[in-house]
C-alpha cells in the first residue's frame, strides 16, 4: 500500500517525532510512504535528515510553511497537485490544519485515494475572535465530510472534534494514541551530565526542564512563576526551557527582571535534538500549555522514568496519572504545591518516575502507533475498493 504524508513542517514537535518513530516500523511491514513537509521555522528544528537517515523518502514542499501565505499555500498546493498525481498515493494522511487543508484538496480528482487527517490538538476555540473560530469550525467541518477518517490524538480531542461540530459521523472518528522511539529514552540509567554542566547545576540541585515550543499557547512564563513561589524555600531549584519560538524575547525579559540569585536559576537553552542527553539530567519536567491534544514531550519524560508537573488540559490526564506518575493542576500555585512535596521528598519523584516508564512501554511504543495507523490504513482502503 502506497502511503503520501504531509506535515506542514518537521520541527521537533508531536507530529514529526511520531513520524520519525512510526514511519520506519510501517515501512518494514511492507508499506511505501513518502513524506511531504514544508520548511520549520528559525529555532524551531528540523528532523527532514534524520528522517531520511532512517530510510523514509521525504519531499521539501515548495512555498508550505506555518503561517498564512497566499503565495506560498498556492505554490504549495499546485506543487502537491502535480506530485500526488506522480505518486499515484493508496491512502492520503494529512496532519494538522494548514497541510490538511492544502492536502486534501491536491488529491480532488484522482480516483480512489483514501483521505486520512489527524488533528494533534486544535486551535478551534479560545484562541481568536468568536467569528474567526467559527469560520475555522465551518472549514474543518467541510473538510471532514470528504475524509474517510479523522484521527484524534487523545480522547479529549474526539470529544472536542464532536462536540464542536467538526465531525457528524462519530463513526468515522478514530482516537489514535501518539507513539515514540521508546528505546533510547528506556536506555538511560543515570545521569549524562551535560546539561548540568552547562547550567552550573550542582549534584544535588533538582532540575526542572520545561520543553517545547515557546509560544503563547504553551505560556513558558508560568513556568517562572512557579519557580519564583518556591526559590525562597527551595534555592537548589533550576528550571529550564528547551524550545525555542516567538515568546523566547519575553521569557528572556522577565528572567532579566528577577533576582540576581534566582536569574542563577532560570536557564532558557534553546531547541535540543538529543532529547536522551537531555532528559537523563533532568529530575523532572513541566508542562503549563493553556490547550494541548497529547503531548509528545510527556511521553519522552515518562519514557525516560521522569514524573510530570502539569496544567490539566487537553489529553495530558491520558498520559498523566495524577499523584501516580506526576502531578496535575490548575495554575501555577497548584502545580507549585506538587513540586514542593516532591522537593522536601526527592524519592517521591523517583517513585513516580518508575511507574511513568512502565505505563508508556504498554501504550505508546512506535510499534504501537504503527499497529493503530496500519489498521486504519486498511481499513479506508478496503472501503474504497468496496465502493469503486
Amino acid at each position: 500500500m502506497r502511503i503520501a504524508r504531509i506535515l506542514t513542517r518537521l520541527n521537533l514537535g508531536g507530529p514529526a517525532r511520531q513520524c520519525l518513530a512510526g514511519d520506519p516500523v510501517l515501512a518494514r511491514q511492507g508499506f511505501e510512504l513518502r513524506v511531504y513537509c514544508g520548511a520549520s521555522e528559525p529555532g524551531e528544528g528540523d528532523l527532514l535528515d534524520e528522517l531520511r537517515s532512517r530510510g523514509i523518502d521525504a519531499v521539501r514542499v515548495p512555498g508550505l510553511g506555518r503561517g498564512l501565505s497566499p503565495t506560498g499555500d498556492l505554490r504549495a498546493w499546485w506543487w502537491l497537485r502535480q506530485e500526488l498525481r506522480r505518486f499515484r498515493p493508496d491512502i492520503l494522511h494529512t496532519h494538522a490544519s494548514k497541510a490538511g487543508a492544502l492536502g486534501r484538496r491536491a488529491v480532488d480528482g484522482l480516483p480512489n485515494v483514501g483521505r486520512v487527517h489527524t488533528f494533534h490538538g486544535h486551535v478551534l476555540e479560545g484562541y481568536f475572535p468568536a467569528s474567526v473560530s467559527k469560520a475555522l469550525v465551518a472549514l474543518e467541518a467541510r473538510a471532514a465530510r470528504e475524509t474517510d477518517r479523522i484521527l484524534a490524538v487523545s480522547h479529549a480531542t474526539a470529544d472536542d472534534l464532536l462536540r464542536l461540530g467538526v465531525v457528524a459521523d462519530e463513526r468515522r472518528l478514530v482516537v489514535v494514541p501518539p507513539g515514540i522511539d521508546l528505546e533510547p529514552l528506556l536506555a538511560i540509567r543515570g545521569r549524562h551530565g551535560e546539561l548540568r554542566r552547562l547550567i552550573g547545576a550542582g549534584e544535588d540541585d533538582v532540575v526542572v526542564g520545561v520543553i517545547g515550543r515557546l509560544a503563547e499557547v504553551k505560556r513558558p512564563e508560568l513556568a517562572l512563576e512557579v519557580l519564583q513561589l518556591l526559590h525562597p524555600r527551595h534555592p537548589r531549584l533550576h528550571i529550564a526551557w528547551i524550545g525555542d519560538g516567538d515568546q523566547r524575547a519575553m521569557l528572556e525579559r522577565r528572567v532579566q527582571a528577577l533576582p540576581p540569585a534566582m536569574q542563577d536559576r532560570a536557564h532558557i537553552l534553546g531547541a535540543r535534538v538529543d532529547m536522551a542527553a537531555v532528559l537523563a539530567d533532568l529530575d523532572a519536567v513541566m508542562l503549563v500549555s493553556r490547550s494541548e491534544g497529547a503531548p509528545v514531550s510527556l511521553l519522552e519524560a515518562a519514557a525516560a522514568g521522569k514524573p510530570v508537573l502539569a496544567t490539566n488540559v487537553g489529553g495530558v490526564s491520558e498520559i498523566v496519572a495524577h499523584e501516580r506518575t506526576g502531578w496535575l493542576g490548575a495554575d501555577t500555585t497548584e502545580l507549585a504545591f506538587g513540586l514542593a512535596q516532591w522537593l522536601d521528598a526527592p524519592a517521591a519523584m523517583v517513585g513516580m518516575g518508575t511507574r511513568a516508564r512502565l505505563r508508556v512501554q504498554a501504550r505508546h511504543s512506535a510499534e504501537a502507533l504503527a499497529g493503530r495507523l496500519a489498521a486504519v490504513y486498511r481499513v479506508v482502503a478496503k472501503e474504497r475498493a468496496c465502493a469503486s
